[in-house]
């Protein structure tokens, strides 16, 4: 059985993201968790969210037989961050000239599977 969490609209570089799921991709969630809990990145706080998400989503669904102490063989089979719509500004520079400032955003998917 497998289940899947998206987060969309998150207000960070798709580049950070990546940086954080990269780590926990391939791995047990209750490892995975463990590992976003001491990362120091504020992107980490975003795919832990999503993670326990995913994972009370496939505990809690009505078609599956797993339970909260089978959490531990949840296991990350994919993770991704794609890029969403950035948001464009201006940041006023010498001489009347104008440097845009790109806000970017992020699209974070995981699937967990049970083992």
């Amino acid at each position: 059985m497998q289940s899947k969490a998206q987060a969309k609209w998150v207000r960070m570089s798709p580049r950070k993201v990546r940086r954080v799921i990269n780590e926990i991709r391939g791995k047990s969630a209750a490892e995975a968790v463990t590992i976003l809990k001491f990362m120091p990145y504020s992107a980490a706080r975003e795919v832990e969210k999503l993670l326990r998400s995913a994972m009370y989503n496939l505990i809690n669904g009505e078609k599956t037989n797993v339970s909260e102490q089978d959490a531990g063989a949840l296991k990350v089979v994919e993770a991704y961050a794609d890029g969403g719509p950035t948001l464009k500004r201006i940041q006023p520079h010498a001489r009347g000239m104008a440097k845009p400032i790109l806000k970017r955003s992020s699209h974070i998917t995981l699937v967990l599977s049970d083992v």
